[in-house]
Formats: C-alpha cells, structure tokens, sequence
C-alpha cells in the first residue's frame, strides 16, 4: 500500500507483525510552535473507523464528510488558540459532531431491535482524573453535555437511562422529542437488520462514534466521546464508548484517548487505559503505545480504531480497519483531514 508522510503505516516491534492484522496509523505531530496569540496546542478527533473505501464512496458523499470533519476541527482549534482548556475544546468538537447526521452520535445516532435512539458518551479531565459518563439515554440533545455535568456537578462518574434524563432536566440541559434523533438512513438500516438482509456487523461495519482529544496551553489534556452504538442492539447493551478507560481516558501524566470500533473488544482490552499506561511506564511514543494496543486488540478480534494526544503534542492515530474518519491540528500550523488507509 502506498503512503504518504502524512498518515503512515505503523512499525510494529516483531513480536506484533506476526499478527494477520496491523493497524494503519498517523505519523507524529510537528513538534509543538506557539501559535500567533503565543498559545502550545494539539488536538485529535474522529467520526468513526471501519470499511469505508474511495470504491464504495461517491466524490459527493466523501466530499460531505471531509467538510464535517474540517468544521469540526476548526471548532476545536478556535477555542485553543483562544487560550481555552482542552476540555472546552473536546465538548465544542464533540457537540458539533453530535449535531451533525452523518455520524452515529447525537442526531445521527442508529437504532436499537425496538426503534429507539439510545446515547452514550464520555467525558475526562486529565488534570485531576476526574470524568463523567451516561449511557441509554434518549432525550438529551447532546449527551456529552450531560456526560460533563454528571463529571462536574454531581458525585458520580457514571448514569444511565431515566435517572441520567432526570438529571439532566435538573441540570437544565437541552431536552428534545425522541423524534430529533431520526434520520431516514438509519432507520432504513435497522429495517434491513430486522429483515435479515443485513446483519448488525454488516452495517455496523463503518463505526460512526465521535470523539476528540486535546491538549491546551497549560499542558492539560482532555478526551471526550460519543455513540449511538449498534444498529439493532438489543438487552440494553452497552459499549465502550462511555466507559472510562476502554473508550475514553485522560491522564496529564500520560495522554488522553478516545476510541471508535467493535466495542466489546476495546471494553476487554481496557484500550484508552492500555494506551496511557504504556505511554507512562514504558516511555514509548504515543504512536508506538497506540499501534502496540491496536494489535493486541486486534489479535482479540477487534476492529476500530483510537486518536491520541500527549501533554508534550503528539497527535496520533491507530487503526486497523480499511478507513477512520480522522482530523488534527496544533498550534504550529499543522491542519490535516483523512478518511482512507494511505492518505
């Protein structure tokens, strides 16, 4: 496969490559400039990883998701170069993702077997460790923004279902007609699930989970993610989007991560958390670490893929599907959107 400097495949020691799969990965960032207000910065998102491909994707619909991704980043640049906090920064990306249907989060968010939207996200602080997750909820606007308040204003990391919606009203967060979530594409999707055209894999295959990670002038990092999970999903399920460390971690001793892909597997793996504690006690780079938890995931079986930021600037991708939704930038000019293995 050819590549270009920009998005690289990764080395992986020997031990790795006897894997059948190996993960596609960004090169490291440029080496950190301040930017014209004199702010350091480096931030990562993702819409999601999976079979994507320029065969099976029109210039039209490519065109649409590159517009989306580079809104997105832009959204989060605004705020570091303001001189804003990585946490800011990854709620602003993850709620423009959020609002935006060509992802499965928020708006875009698939079905379950009985025909609802039920969200999940995740939210961390790197500064202190202190984090918020929901789960199963089905009228909050921009569930992330719930994910922070339960981080902030409440005792505990983790809400689910009628009790995260009621906190969420007490909160005054934004609530909408389960009828906002819908999008005609999605509900086609879950038809043919129900009609066994299709399973949950085959359509699933392009992993739409959001994310963004961060971090800001004062060296601080942050990581946030969102989902609507699997189309037709059945029992309640839950993926690893908002447990903290399988899809989401942030630790200013390490870096922060989010994760996108086959969710029981990341849950297995602990991902997020893998990937900060090798990047704490090994001293390996974070794309290093990132491609090392990618290959062990992928060797459980697990698709998808995680974006990476370290407190020193190193903004990296890892992911061993054929494609991952994927955007960075940092104060020294850096600017760059992908979508293909390759690019």
């Amino acid at each position: 496969m050819k590549t270009t400097p920009k998005f690289r495949l990764p080395v992986i020691a020997a031990a790795l490559m006897a894997l059948s799969t190996s993960p596609v990965a960004a090169a490291p960032a440029k080496v950190l400039m301040p930017d014209a207000n004199g702010h350091t910065w480096a931030i990562a998102i993702h819409g999601g990883a999976g079979t994507m491909s320029r065969e099976a994707m029109t210039p039209e619909k490519e065109a649409e998701y590159r517009a989306a991704l580079d809104h997105a980043l832009k959204v989060g640049e605004q705020v570091l170069a303001s001189g804003g906090s990585a946490l800011d920064a990854v709620t602003a990306v993850v709620v423009t993702l959020e609002d935006d249907p060509h992802f499965n989060a928020g708006k875009g968010a698939v079905f379950t077997w009985e025909g609802r939207n039920e969200l999940d996200s995740a939210i961390m602080d790197g500064r202190t460790r202190a984090a918020g997750a929901v789960a199963g909820v089905t009228i909050v606007k921009n569930p992330v923004k719930l994910a922070r308040a339960v981080m902030e204003k409440s005792p505990h990391v983790m809400l689910a279902r009628e009790g995260a919606e009621q906190f969420a009203r007490e909160n005054g967060l934004e609530i909408v007609d389960p009828k906002y979530f819908y999008t005609s594409e999605r509900w086609q999707q879950l038809q043919e699930v129900k009609s066994g055209k299709l399973s949950w894999f085959d359509v699933d295959r392009k992993y739409g989970t959001v994310g963004a990670v961060a971090v800001d002038s004062e060296g601080h990092v942050a990581a946030a993610t969102s989902t609507g999970g699997l189309t037709g999903k059945r029992w309640g399920r839950i993926g690893d989007s908002p447990v903290i460390g399988a899809g989401t971690y942030a630790d200013d001793r390490a870096c922060a991560v989010s994760a996108t892909g086959s969710g029981e597997f990341f849950i297995r793996e602990g991902v997020a958390h893998e990937i900060c504690a090798r990047l704490r006690f090994t001293k390996e780079n974070a794309q290093t670490a990132a491609d090392a938890v990618m290959a062990e995931t992928g060797a459980l079986g697990g698709d998808g893929g995680v974006i990476v930021v370290t407190p020193d600037g190193q903004a990296v991708f890892s992911f061993n599907t054929p494609g991952m939704y994927r955007a960075r930038g940092n104060s020294g000019g850096l600017h760059e959107v992908g979508i293909f293995a390759g690019e």
